[in-house]
């Protein structure tokens, strides 16, 4: 009775002992046979493409190198002819050899800042330079020269200065449509807070900002004291301009009164709102 109590513990129903192991009567492991690696040879198609790949990068390097050579080594793309535009007191000339471009160079190797830096150091009527690489062999510098809007008597020269308040050159004869400045301002208050070099600026802002049509008829700009400046203009005619606030509605106020009263002597826009003339 004990034997049978054991064979049915083992394999009820049978009377044989359970399988051990990976026999037939074993159950199989969950999610089903793994695959085998594969370990022989790689094919054909593999090949072929480690060789295109290869091949590719083989060529992308002789590109890289020709594209090197033809820029910097070959004598196919390099500075043969340097121009200058846009003078109107400098010369061409002026421009060309303040700017010493290399002949002979490569044309991509031209450092455009360094040109303009070069020009305006060596030509400071010079404001910006444009350099432009004109392919193949050209290169070109579209020059912008500075402009003054006021004149400051150096003995019997004039100093040139821009609205940026940048003096930039001294001429012998003033040009044309630009006023003087006569700084009169050493017995004035307001001397003691505004020294010479702040009532210049005020004075170069005034001038700057003058609409065309009164700036070509400017003569002189005479500062007394920081709220007191008087424009004189051609044929003897004064205008009391004031400070240099409230410009631009100042400077439609006297255009207005140049039309209204064009034989009036004497205008004052200090109140642009209130703007009067007199002397006809």
């Amino acid at each position: 009775m004990a034997g049978a109590t054991t064979a049915q513990r083992g394999n009820p129903g049978s009377g044989r002992p359970r399988p051990k192991g990976g026999g037939p009567g074993a159950p199989k492991p969950p999610g089903g046979p793994k695959p085998s690696k594969r370990t022989g040879p790689r094919g054909p198609g593999t090949r072929s493409r480690r060789v295109l790949v290869l091949a590719s990068l083989v060529a992308a390097v002789l590109l890289a190198a020709g594209g090197t050579w033809v820029l910097y080594g070959s004598s196919w793309l390099r500075v043969e002819k340097v121009t200058a535009t846009g003078t109107e007191v400098l010369t061409g000339q002026q421009v060309l050899a303040a700017a010493a471009v290399p002949v002979g160079a490569p044309l991509v190797s031209i450092d455009s800042d360094e040109i303009e830096s070069r020009l305006r150091r060596r030509l400071p009527r010079i404001d910006s330079v444009d350099v432009v690489r004109a392919w193949p062999h050209g290169i070109g510098l579209k020059v912008t020269e500075r402009k003054p809007v006021l004149l400051i008597r150096k003995d019997a020269k004039f100093v040139e200065v821009d609205a940026s308040g940048v003096r930039f050159d001294t001429v012998a004869k003033a040009p044309a449509g630009v006023p003087v400045l006569e700084l009169a301002a050493e017995h004035s208050p307001s001397g003691r807070r505004f020294d010479a070099e702040r009532l210049l600026h005020e004075a170069v802002g005034i001038a700057g900002g003058l609409p065309e049509a009164v700036a070509k008829e400017a003569v002189q700009v005479k500062v007394e004291s920081y709220d007191s400046v008087v424009l004189q203009l051609t044929r003897g005619r004064t205008v009391v301009w004031g400070s240099g606030e409230q410009g631009e509605a100042k400077g439609r106020a006297l255009t207005a009164l140049l039309k209204a009263a064009p034989g009036a002597g004497h205008f004052d826009v200090s109140v642009p709102t209130a703007p009067a003339v007199s002397g006809s």
